[in-house]
């Protein structure tokens, strides 16, 4: 669990980040957006004190971070930043190594964590681990930068813009190899974005920061539901609060019984992935699957229904 207290940061008598209080509970997703110069990246940075605060505290498990030395409590943090920070002179393995040669694992421990971690982001450890960044596409890159924030098997692991540079399509497919690395170790996250979607898409909570200050910090579903500004509500966007909403509910939550033509739609799917099939297709309903077999159907009255009132 991290406790933020009264946080705050003075450069040059203006406050950057401006008495900022949340807690994040032990293995959720925090995700804090904002816009530009909104302190967000500032109180990031003041977590793992690559920033000294001016004021107020950070607590890990119960514990001030001001009793640690700083780069003894940052090798205990994960810490992936935007372009990922990769050293270009070492290979992939070496990359992934970097925290656990500081901290003295033995060879075969840490050669055992290397190639864990890079089966778990798909990339074989024979074809990769001796490869240099250069030699890698984008989104390679970027998954290598988080297996090396992962390697020393940290409780905390904290995100700055890490999927900003890449395109789209490999945007959600790294925002989804996230989500499944952090169900499997149970990681606590911390990840700044000025992008919305992005923060709906990942987090369990949702930091909302702007001049310094912390405007809500709630779930997504009431962050859409109840904004506590106006602010809140300009980010989400008034004409987009109930297509948002249906993006944080499964097809599975409403499936009904009975059958429907064509092609059909993952359980898992979001209610907001079925609305716009059904409305790309012209079909009234959409069969629904679940480990490959078909239990019902997901119809467009329903969804129409979840939109007009979420």
């Amino acid at each position: 669990m991290i406790e933020i207290d009264r946080l705050s940061k003075v450069y040059g008598g203006v406050p950057v980040v401006d008495d900022v209080s949340f807690t994040i509970g032990r293995g959720d997703i925090c995700v804090v957006v904002g816009t530009s110069g909104s302190g967000k990246t500032t109180l990031m940075r003041m977590i793992n004190r690559l920033v000294e605060p001016t004021g107020g505290s950070v607590r890990i498990g119960g514990q001030d971070t001001r009793a640690f030395i700083g780069h003894e409590l940052r090798r205990r943090i994960g810490y992936v930043i935007q372009g990922n920070g990769l050293f270009p002179h070492r290979s992939v393995a070496q990359n992934i190594a970097t925290v656990p040669q500081l901290l003295h694992w033995e060879r075969a421990r840490i050669a055992a964590r290397v190639d864990e971690l890079l089966s778990l982001f798909h990339l074989d450890p024979a074809r990769y681990r001796d490869r240099f960044p250069g030699e890698l596409s984008g989104g390679q890159q970027q998954r290598v930068g988080v297996a090396r924030a992962l390697a020393a098997e940290p409780g905390i692991l904290l995100m700055d813009e890490p999927f900003g540079a890449l395109d789209p399509i490999l945007r959600g497919k790294a925002q989804a190899d996230l989500l499944a690395i952090q169900r499997r170790f149970g990681t606590t996250v911390m990840l700044v974005t000025h992008d919305m979607d992005e923060a709906m898409a990942l987090g369990n909570k949702i930091a909302v920061m702007d001049g310094g200050r912390l405007l809500q910090y709630a779930p997504p579903a009431e962050i859409i539901a109840r904004p506590a500004t106006g602010f809140v509500a300009d980010l989400i966007g008034s004409g987009d609060r109930p297509f948002r909403m249906l993006a944080l509910d499964t097809v599975f939550n409403h499936v009904e019984p009975g059958t429907a033509a064509g092609d059909a739609i993952d359980g898992h799917a979001s209610l907001r992935d079925a609305y716009a099939e059904c409305l790309w297709s012209g079909r009234d309903a959409l069969p629904v699957v679940r480990d490959g077999r078909r239990i019902g159907r997901i119809t467009l009255a329903t969804l129409t229904r979840l939109a007009a009132r979420p």
